[in-house]
């Protein structure tokens, strides 16, 4: 596609970033992924500058992807050193799909047996050969639940004046029912936290409630008058 892949160190320092398309069963479809460059252990001191500025998109990410490569002997260590650096730039609370690549090269008791530990990891993990495509839907499902796990579930009735929050849920979250009511249109999905907040008064719960308080505090003065009536 244009880029330059290479087995060597330093083939590339300058992050690439590309619109990708998910299914979209969990999120919203088109997502933004950005390759950065790949982690060593005592990095000259000339190329520090150069690739700590390549994990300032590391910073802005919502969902972090850790390609491991599992045929190296010492992967584990590796994953703890990027882990290490993570943490001491800001980004080590992110959620985190790990990615245990080159299975293809891995006896296959041994990729059975990351295969398992990554099925059975309370985190985000997957087991992958990028040469064969083995477990690359696998990689696709875990990165969406990574990503919907950003969301929150929403039950919305939306005014009809508001059809760009409509679209705006369509843009970043994902729309699982939508209805056009009487009142307004009537949307079931996940958006952002942050989103979630600002759409609270549209929420389907709170203005059910408020309706039935409206209701339940309303005085019957005739009643009132014949003393069978009291304000609630």
């Amino acid at each position: 596609a244009g880029i330059l892949a290479e087995n060597i160190l330093f083939a590339t320092l300058d992050p690439t970033t590309r619109r990708v398309k998910l299914p979209g069963y969990k999120t919203h479809p088109e997502v933004l992924l950005t390759d950065t460059v790949g982690f060593i252990q005592k990095l000259p001191t000339q190329l520090v500058a150069a690739f700590r500025a390549t994990l300032e998109e590391v910073k802005e990410a919502d969902v972090l992807i850790h390609i491991i490569d599992v045929a190296n002997p010492t992967w584990r260590k590796q994953e703890e050193s990027v882990t290490s650096v993570l943490n001491e730039i800001g980004a080590g609370s992110k959620p985190i799909v790990r990615v245990f690549n080159k299975l293809d090269l891995l006896e296959p008791e041994d990729a059975e047996m990351l295969k398992y530990e990554a099925a059975c990891a309370e985190d985000f993990s997957v087991g992958i050969s990028s040469k064969t495509g083995e477990g690359l839907g696998d990689f696709v499902a875990v990165v969406e639940d990574a990503l919907s796990g950003l969301l929150v579930p929403v039950e919305l009735e939306l005014p009809y004046s508001c059809g760009d929050v409509v679209n705006t849920i369509h843009e970043v979250g994902s729309i699982e029912t939508i209805d056009y009511r009487e009142n307004g249109t009537y949307v079931v999905g996940r958006v952002p936290r942050s989103l979630a907040m600002k759409l609270e008064r549209y929420n389907v719960a709170l203005v059910g409630a408020s309706s039935k308080e409206d209701s339940e505090s309303e005085i019957d003065w005739a009643a009132i008058g014949r003393g069978r009536h009291t304000a609630k």
